[in-house]
């Protein structure tokens, strides 16, 4: 017979298994509950390096491969990824023998969340860097935060931290938690605090429509108790709407100016962003960060604002901010080779795709700058977004694009046209090409950027490790054009 967690003696779970392990937030999970002397175990279809590698020096057993045999004999609990699916021979097994399981995020509430103060970032973008910023600052301040972000830190190298302080930092994602609980995952986690950087439609395999999503927000905003922090982004006119319900105080921040924290005067540099930052029109102080772009100073603005709220001082917040390194992937700093400077970025919707190209702009001007994205995601393969990546891309000099990847998965009418994407640029004198992501892209930037150039590269994949490639070769001068 199977119970609620909430009804259970977490006492008695000793062994936990994981049905996909592999996934980050379920590699970390499993490094959480090891960390806390459990017994740890899980498979995983796909189990390559980085995680594979964790797991390993982290002593915790993986199965290649999905066999109900893998759950003999019978662990305490299991979590059930995300991704999983009836059909599955584990959750099949599972379900059969009806042993004890629940989703991610109700096994890191009821392990770790329950009893911290709980900050919680959602948004449809930024929610990953501004999770690891706040966490940072909480770090830097000596406050020992907790955190658990879909992403990796520079500043820590790892997504998830188990600290002794009270506070546990929470990457707050809209997506839906299981096959057997479609919540979103951020109603799990019992926010005391929680930031809303924006709301937009997203995620287009699990929502119908932008009120569905508008819904999840609200939920979200539902359950923030009367002495808790919603902290509201003005410059989103539905992040405004749904902050309406909230019982919670609400504190808002962005360029607006209306907003209870404002930044003014902001001027990007080679090597940072400076601003200064108003609280209630009044002067809280001048702030640098090496991120880039105006939604990164919005990122900064929810995190000054919360990490005032608990209880940082002004040159506290300004030394975390003007030491926080970045997140991996999120506009990260590859390297330079021939003069030609490389970027990559995880930006798969137009709004990111535009926000981190004009960071880019912003930072280096005069450069010429090549935006090379791939449409990967459920989303961004749709042609509901055709327009808006038109409108984003041609912020950029050069546009490369790939094939749609795994186009299958979208509806013939529904899918994204590379075709009405490359005359739409083409309308605006942006040059632009589709190319696949292997040597012959490899080869065509080889042969036709120039020293001076900035290269984008903007998927939630990898580009072939194209990216890397470049700088491996290193690629010199007189290759250039």
């Amino acid at each position: 017979m199977t119970t609620s967690l909430s009804t259970r003696n977490l006492d008695s779970v000793k062994s936990v298994y994981f049905v996909a392990i592999c996934g980050t937030g379920m590699t970390a999970l499993a490094g959480m509950l090891k960390a806390r002397g459990f017994e740890v175990s899980g498979s995983d279809q796909n189990v390559y390096p980085p995680m594979s590698t964790f797991l390993k020096e982290n002593s915790i057993p993986v199965h290649h491969g999905f066999d109900a045999a893998h759950l003999d004999p019978p662990p305490d609990l299991v979590v059930v990824g995300n991704a999983m699916s009836r059909g599955n021979a584990e959750v099949e097994a599972v379900l059969d023998r009806k042993l004890f399981y629940v989703s991610l995020p109700f096994a890191l509430r009821e392990f770790f969340i329950r009893g911290k103060y709980s900050c919680v970032v959602t948004g449809t973008h930024g929610k990953t860097t501004t999770s690891s910023l706040l966490a940072w600052l909480l770090e830097s301040a000596g406050r020992d935060p907790s955190f658990f972000i879909g992403g990796i830190p520079e500043n820590f190298g790892k997504g998830f931290k188990l600290g002794d302080g009270k506070h546990f930092v929470l990457e707050g994602d809209e997506y839906d938690t299981a096959f057997f609980d479609k919540a979103s995952k951020f109603l799990h986690y019992l926010p005391d605090l929680a930031i809303i950087n924006n709301i937009e439609f997203d995620h287009a395999d699990i929502f119908k429509n932008l009120d569905e999503i508008r819904t999840a927000f609200a939920r979200m905003v539902n359950l923030i108790p009367r002495n808790g922090f919603l902290l509201s982004c003005w410059d989103d006119p539905l992040v405004r709407e749904v902050s309406a319900g909230a019982f919670a105080q609400v504190v808002s921040f962005g360029l607006d100016a209306e907003a209870d924290w404002r930044a003014e005067n902001i001027q990007p540099g080679p090597d940072a962003t400076e601003f200064d930052v108003l609280h209630k029109s009044a002067v809280f102080g001048h702030f640098s960060t090496a991120l880039y772009g105006k939604h990164m100073v919005r990122n900064c603005l929810a995190v000054i604002a919360a990490s005032h709220i608990l209880g940082l001082t002004s040159d506290e917040i300004r030394v975390g901010l003007g030491t926080f390194k970045n997140v991996q992937r999120r506009l990260q700093f590859k390297g330079e080779v021939a003069g030609v400077k490389i970027f990559d970025d995880f930006a798969h919707h137009p709004t990111e795709v535009l926000a981190t190209t004009e960071g880019l702009r912003d930072r280096f001007p005069e450069a010429r700058l090549w935006a090379i994205f791939e449409p990967r995601t459920a989303t961004s393969k749709r042609k509901i977004f055709e327009d808006k990546f038109v409108a984003a891309l041609a912020a950029a000099d050069r546009v490369i694009l790939t094939p749609l990847y795994a186009q299958e998965k979208v509806p013939e009418a529904e899918r994204l046209s590379l075709d009405q994407v490359c005359a739409g640029l083409k309308q605006k004198d942006v040059p632009n090409w589709v190319l696949p992501a292997n040597d012959e892209m490899l080869a065509f930037l080889k042969a036709n950027v120039a020293q001076g150039d900035v290269l984008l590269f903007m998927s939630n994949g990898d580009f072939n490790q194209i990216p890397d490639k470049l700088i491996s070769q290193e690629l010199t001068v007189e290759e250039c054009k």
